[in-house]
């Protein structure tokens, strides 16, 4: 079992009246790539922002590899990488020079820096683009090069606050691509996303944050099982010898709505082949069929109430 890189204690942050985190606690283990979810205003790049040292909590304690994560403590912060939601870049400097200044503030330099940045910028597929303004960039080579930032000192802790937000397809599987490939080399990675596919594409382990809270926090697979499968259908005669065999499937329930029925399951794959054989066993017409898996927007709308930009 992996150690626990970041833990995370009933943090609490307060903001006049507003209590924007209510006793938060998380554990995240090295290696793992965790996925953070919630509405906007949530709690999620509070918190991102306390454990970048960006913030200070009102209550509470952050811990990186067992020590208390703070302000003061630079070593333990030239561990973090952060990319954060807006765009932290200088549009005057080219690719290759943001990626130095950066590379500098977190104590690189020399040969090695060069040729981290060389490195970084191959990554990012920003290559023949080194010379290049960053301020003439579009929106998907900003956000390239804003990854490259935050991972030319090679942290250990990497922090994704919206890292796609208004990217072209191109540099979205750009991203995707590096946010794997450090991944894979050993990288921690906390991702918070308004895109449920990218997170359920991405992400293990998921956290939900709603109203400063964490409300659900599980694999990806056991979060689905909240939910069941569902069948719609349409035949042309429901005899009362379909209904009676398709109510009794196995972990299934049959009910009629809006001029269709609808089959509740557990396993909506297996249920569908059994009732198809129903059908050809009783030699009855289907009229329309369509089927809804449980995925990771159905579960946050049962859990929160609402969709995720509300």
């Amino acid at each position: 079992m992996a150690a626990v890189l970041l833990e995370v204690t009933d943090l609490v942050k307060r903001y006049g009246s507003t209590l924007a985190l209510d006793g938060v606690s998380l554990q995240i283990s090295e290696g793992e790539l965790f996925g953070l979810l919630g509405p906007n205003g949530a709690g999620k790049t509070t918190l991102l922002s306390i454990i970048s040292c960006l913030l200070e909590p009102t209550a509470g304690s952050v811990r990186l590899l067992g020590r208390p994560l703070t302000r003061a403590d630079r070593e333990m912060r030239r561990s973090i990488g952060i990319v954060p939601q807006e765009l932290a870049l200088y549009g005057e400097l080219s690719a290759r020079e943001n990626l130095l200044f950066f590379g500098g503030l977190y104590g690189l330099d020399g040969p090695e820096l060069n040729r981290r940045v060389e490195e970084v910028l191959l990554a990012v597929g920003l290559e023949d683009r080194g010379r290049q303004r960053a301020g003439t960039f579009s929106g998907g080579m900003k956000r390239r090069l804003n990854l490259g930032a935050a991972l030319v000192h090679r942290p250990r802790l990497l922090l994704l606050d919206e890292p796609t937000t208004g990217v072209d397809p191109q540099s979205r599987n750009h991203i995707f691509d590096e946010i794997r490939r450090v991944h894979q080399q050993g990288v921690t990675i906390i991702y918070t996303s308004h895109y449920m596919e990218e997170v359920q594409a991405l992400c293990p382990r998921i956290g939900i944050i709603d109203h400063g809270k964490i409300i659900a926090c599980d694999t990806l697979e056991n979060l689905l099982r909240q939910l069941a499968g569902l069948i719609r259908f349409r035949v042309h005669n429901m005899t009362p010898q379909l209904r009676d065999r398709a109510g009794k499937l196995p972990d299934t329930h049959l009910s009629e709505r809006d001029g269709y029925f609808v089959l509740r399951c557990k396993d909506a794959k297996s249920v569908l082949l059994q009732f198809l054989a129903l059908l050809n066993d009783l030699q009855v017409d289907l009229v329309s069929l369509e089927t809804e898996e449980p995925n990771l927007e159905r579960v946050f709308l049962h859990l929160t109430g609402r969709a995720l930009r509300d």
